[in-house]
């Protein structure tokens, strides 16, 4: 996206929201990982507004996750009902603009500036991620009141692995050599057969934004949530799938400027802690703690794999995916031990 001109397409965006407010000053704030373009809009009559430019995925997912989430917004009760960063609307629609521009497709989105209070510490203690587990617990519940009055989605895991599944076989996904080639189309098989053996359909589809960094969301007090924004991840699926990014935020490691997604996160005791508290509010099913696995696996198979030259830049993108296929994959089976965190957590089975 570095070679295309962002800020005309900001600018022809918002000249179709509206054109009798002009832009004085485009800051671009993005983070320098992704191909999105997040920039700060000063008005000409100094108004603040944020745009999000974005190329990654598909315009209908985009346009139907921010509806979603305008959704979710206005039903989401206190302590949540300020939580979320507004999009603006036109005509009682979230605003979205499309252009096609050099065999592209570009969409840009306008939000309300957020309000961010206090930053989660790089490695929190006990007594913090008890209270996150708690926070979070409470939000999911939370998410799931409201998720029969939200506008359907489209998106589904299986969708995902099978589009993944087409673009190995059409060869549009170069892979180092055709054994990292067999072994993902391997994990694409396993995920799908265990999604089918541990969920059946039977797990709630609820709002996820699954990117829990904490460059994403702020907190107020005793770590309770006050913001959240960046949606890039968003979708209706299980609660299961914001799990692995609970589990970096609360590692033993903490909050790391030079990234990887090692499964190790998953099985620490600070982890078990977090899901200890999460579990008193919002109690998991044995199979749901089988299936987190399985969003982790996920999560490497599509937004590493499938979509990661589209998120992120290329010299991440290049490093994630060989991580992926050398260490990631081959990691779940070896190391993450459903059964330990079911008996941790008491979780006794139902028929």
């Amino acid at each position: 996206m570095s070679q295309i001109d962002y800020q005309e397409i900001i600018r022809k965006a918002w000249e179709g929201y509206d054109s009798s407010r002009m832009i004085a000053n485009i800051e671009d704030i993005s983070v320098l990982v992704s191909t999105n373009r997040v920039c700060r809009l000063t008005l000409d009559d100094d108004s603040t507004i944020i745009a999000k430019l974005s190329s990654f995925g598909k315009f209908e997912h985009f346009r139907e996750d921010h509806r979603i989430i305008h959704a979710l917004a206005n039903n989401l009760l206190y302590p949540f009902e300020n939580l979320l960063t507004k999009s603006l609307l036109k005509n009682n629609r979230v605003y979205v603009y499309r252009m096609k521009k050099r065999n592209q497709e570009f969409w840009v989105v306008f939000y309300n500036p957020t309000r961010v209070l206090q930053r989660l510490p790089r490695r929190l203690e006990e007594a913090q991620i008890r209270s996150l587990g708690r926070q979070m617990g409470k939000f999911h519940k939370a998410c799931s009141r409201v998720r029969n009055v939200l506008p359907k989605s489209s998106k589904t895991l299986r969708m995902d692995i099978t589009t993944l599944q087409d673009r190995l076989e059409a060869g549009n996904i170069k892979l180092s050599g055709a054994k990292k080639e067999e072994l993902v189309k391997q994990h694409c098989q396993l995920f799908l057969r265990n999604r089918t053996k541990y969920n059946g359909g039977t797990f709630e589809l609820i709002p996820v934004f699954i990117d829990w960094n904490i460059g994403n969301f702020s907190v107020i007090n005793k770590i309770e949530l006050f913001s959240r924004w960046d949606y890039d991840w968003f979708r209706m699926s299980s609660r299961t799938l914001d799990f692995y990014f609970f589990s970096r935020v609360v590692s033993d490691v903490g909050d790391r400027t030079v990234f990887s997604y090692v499964v190790d996160t998953l099985m620490e005791d600070r982890f078990l802690l977090f899901l200890s508290e999460y579990h008193k509010v919002f109690p998991l099913l044995a199979n749901e703690v089988r299936f987190i696995g399985e969003a982790y696996r996920f999560f490497i198979l599509n937004y590493v794999i499938k979509d990661g030259n589209y998120f992120f830049e290329e010299p991440y993108a290049k490093k994630l995916r060989n991580e992926a296929t050398e260490i990631y994959l081959p990691s779940i089976e070896k190391q993450f031990d459903a059964e330990k965190i079911i008996r941790h957590l008491k979780i006794k089975e139902t028929l």
